[in-house]
């Protein structure tokens, strides 16, 4: 039995590997299962979408399929952008722009009415038996301006209140430590590791 992850994303995998690596089933990219398929995410919330993807590869294999949806919720932009995070201002725009939107838009917003969470929800779908859906948040606030090397998407942006330094100003560790991604996947860890009992 192995898992595959229903991604393409080589940041994603690594930390997918550091979280899950001691779980002792070899963990595979769709790409290296050989997985390809179109899936339309069309749910409502990040639990719907990422159960739609698990399901969708699941068709394709007898493994442990797993899939995540995540994004970046702003409450002064009323969720946004939400589970449109990677196809804010088109699928293709590069992160940089998308980042500067959003600081844009919060401009002369007050840090008390910054609050945001990026949000990892994980869906395994395990042969035989019902899919499993976790959540994962990872709280903090939309700094001034984006800092940082280490992280990516809106990590450079994404501001951690007890650290006093964005997401991207984080080491791995550090990161996986509180991420949302970390959150969920030591969740659904925990109940994987139940069914191998």
């Amino acid at each position: 039995m192995k898992i595959i992850f229903a991604t393409g994303n080589k940041n994603k995998m690594k930390e997918i590997r550091q979280i899950l690596g001691d779980l002792g089933w070899e963990i595979q990219s769709m790409e290296e299962a050989g997985i390809d398929v179109d899936i339309v995410e069309d749910g409502n919330t990040f639990e719907e979408n990422a159960l739609i993807k698990a399901k969708a590869v699941a068709a394709c294999c007898d493994d442990i399929v797993l899939a995540d949806d995540s994004g970046l919720v702003i409450d002064a932009l009323g969720g946004e952008p939400g589970i449109y995070s990677s196809r804010y201002a088109g699928e293709d725009t590069p992160y940089e722009i998308k980042n500067r939107m959003i600081l844009d838009r919060l401009a002369g917003v007050p840090k008390e009415e910054r609050t945001a969470r990026f949000v990892c929800a994980v869906a395994a779908v395990v042969p035989g038996q019902e899919p499993i859906v976790v959540r994962g948040t990872f709280e903090g606030y939309i700094g001034d301006e984006p800092a940082g090397e280490n992280g990516f998407g809106y990590d450079p942006i994404f501001y951690v209140e007890d650290r006093n330094c964005s997401s991207a100003q984080l080491t791995p560790e550090e990161k996986n430590a509180r991420s949302h991604r970390g959150n969920a996947l030591r969740q659904m860890r925990e109940k994987l590791a139940e069914i191998q009992e």
